[in-house]
């Protein structure tokens, strides 16, 4: 699976738009990131850009903004609202999919080493990418700001974490982090009352509300020791919230920051304050997505209000999603429309390049039978084990839903939910099998005048065969692994279903042979024999193995028939 990151740079310029779009066109200039969003303040006389991509090509897109920043920006002359200290003040990384914090915080730090040593920008590093303890916090690495930076620079314990320990007076400098995905959410309320929303927000941020004597409201406030106000903490970790009255749509919101989604995700907030609203006689009429949201959020989301109705988790994303916008009321006050507001989807919609997956079933047998050599045997082979695999999904789920099984709605739940992981693997290796074929044929293509060129074009060759070897042995792999989930529903799931299952070990056993077919025919032009005679050798034992649990499942078949 493709791994994303989101990079948020912060330029400090906001009224020039000819500079803003000289930034945003060097950051587009890189193939595989999509610019998402570009939001100019001019108060704040400053831009934040987001950028979303693979971790490699995101951070060339940042660089050439940084670098096209630093050429257009004087600091000398910059005046606005928000605290800054150089041309690019902050550029933070987020982990989106399928990539750690871990892994993220390298790829920050590389870049800072880089922008260091290339541009001569000191960079320090801040939150999850630190590597100072104390400067984990942003607002203690810009204190003092761009006015102060010469003499902070002069000090031995500011010296940068990457890049010169002098004074660039035209850049500044520029703090490079790694932080959690931040959701900006608002929970709508049925109440015009800015003071009983700011009430419900104090009840669940973690910051809370002050502590008083007696009433909360008109009590005398308790100091500590030190003469400071003491804080009662909200119930909800990692959330920042206020109240307020939208005029736009004549309601009050409870306005969040979720700052880490992984300890407190949308679904648990929004439940949080319909609570916390209802104990003061306020009714939530729903909820909205500020800007983006992570794909795995909302699958979450919609996976809680499923368990919480004793309901198969284990049915189609889209389905699941609409659960998700359903349950959290994201449609009240205007369409929520996935393609645009789950990062993965946006960026789906961006590629130009059509996937047989999203072909009809008639479009792609068309496409199958056509002229073209792809897709073939492999991609065909993929698509009838995620075809198999689904009936073993399908039988799972009406099982989870048959009368007189209520109990047993969640061991059904877990069977679905792993057969829908099986299905998506499969039906992302119908598009990849084909791609392998194509890498082989780009490769074929390359130049070879010179003894270079022909180095590096058999080189191409090789390593563009041995994928082509291994997709459809992960479709064999996948495919013999997901029967596991036909065997069970043939034996515990719905008596009125066995047949399905049946036809689900038939297609199973089918994707695994016709798989290993296009493993064999890939294999003749591979020169690593030990490879070849390795991959061949698994492949065999699971034929074997699928052929021996075809045979279990459909005895077992032709037993309750």
């Amino acid at each position: 699976m493709k791994q994303l990151i989101e990079c948020v740079p912060n330029f400090s310029e906001g009224n020039n738009m000819d500079i803003i779009k000289q930034i945003t066109n060097e950051i587009e200039s890189v193939k595989g990131i999509s610019l998402l969003d570009v939001d100019p303040g001019q108060a704040t006389n400053r831009t934040v850009v987001t950028i979303v991509g693979t971790p490699d090509e995101v951070c060339e897109a940042a660089f050439r903004g940084i670098k096209k920043a630093s050429e257009l920006i004087d600091m000398r002359n910059h005046k606005g609202a928000h605290p800054r200290f150089g041309a690019t003040d902050v550029c933070p990384f987020v982990p989106v999919a399928n990539i750690t914090m871990e892994e993220t915080v390298e790829y920050a730090r590389k870049l800072a080493k880089r922008i260091g040593e290339e541009l001569l920008i000191p960079i320090y590093c801040y939150e999850n990418a630190a590597l100072i303890e104390e400067r984990q916090n942003l607002a203690v690495c810009r204190a003092g700001e761009y006015e102060g930076l010469q003499e902070k620079l002069s000090k031995a314990e500011w010296k940068p974490d990457f890049g010169p320990a002098e004074f660039n007076a035209k850049a500044g400098v520029t703090a490079v982090g790694a932080r959690d995905f931040l959701v900006a959410y608002n929970v709508n309320l049925n109440t015009t009352s800015t003071r009983r929303a700011n009430a419900i927000a104090y009840d669940v941020r973690e910051r809370g509300r002050v502590k008083r004597d007696g009433d909360p409201v008109t009590g005398k406030v308790v100091l500590d020791e030190k003469g400071n106000k003491v804080w009662t903490p909200g119930t909800l970790k990692c959330v920042k919230a206020i109240g307020w009255f939208i005029d736009e749509y004549g309601v009050a919101q409870i306005s969040m920051n979720l700052t880490n989604i992984s300890v407190t995700p949308v679904h648990v907030a929004y439940d949080e304050v319909f609570n916390k609203a209802l104990e003061r006689g306020i009714r939530v009429s729903g909820s909205e997505l500020v800007g983006l949201i992570p794909l795995q959020a909302m699958v979450d989301a919609g996976k809680y209000f499923l368990r919480k109705q004793n309901r198969s988790v284990g049915i189609p994303e889209k389905e699941i999603i609409k659960i998700a916008v359903k349950s959290l009321g994201l449609d009240d006050l205007y369409e929520f429309k996935p393609e645009e507001k789950i990062i993965e989807y946006k960026l789906a919609a961006d590629e130009k390049k059509k996937k047989l997956v999203d072909m009809t079933l008639t479009g792609f047998t068309d496409e199958t039978a056509s002229e073209s050599p792809a897709p073939g045997g492999g991609s065909v082979s993929a698509y009838m084990g995620a075809m198999g695999i689904a009936l073993g999904t399908m039988v799972a789920n009406l099982s989870s839903h048959k009368r007189g099984w209520d109990d047993r709605w969640e061991e059904f739940s877990e069977w679905a939910e792993k057969g829908m992981k099986y299905q998506s693997e499969l039906v992302r290796l119908v598009d990849e099998d084909t791609d392998a074929f194509n890498k082989i044929m780009d490769a074929f293509s390359l130049p070879k005048k010179t003894d270079g060129e022909k180095v590096a074009r058999k080189q191409a060759i090789q390593d563009a065969t041995k994928n082509a070897i291994m997709v459809p042995f992960k479709v064999m792999e996948i495919a013999y692994k997901s029967m596991e989930v036909i065997k069970a529903m043939a034996e515990i799931g719905n008596p009125n279903s066995v047949s399905d299952a049946g036809v689900g070990a038939l297609a199973l056993r089918s994707c695994v042979k016709g798989a290993f077919l296009n493993v064999k025919i890939n294999s003749g032009d591979l020169e690593d024999v030990s490879f070849v005679e390795s991959v061949s050798d698994k492949g065999r034992q699971i034929e074997s193995d699928a052929e021996k649990l075809e045979k279990e499942i459909l005895e077992i078949v032709e037993r309750k028939l």
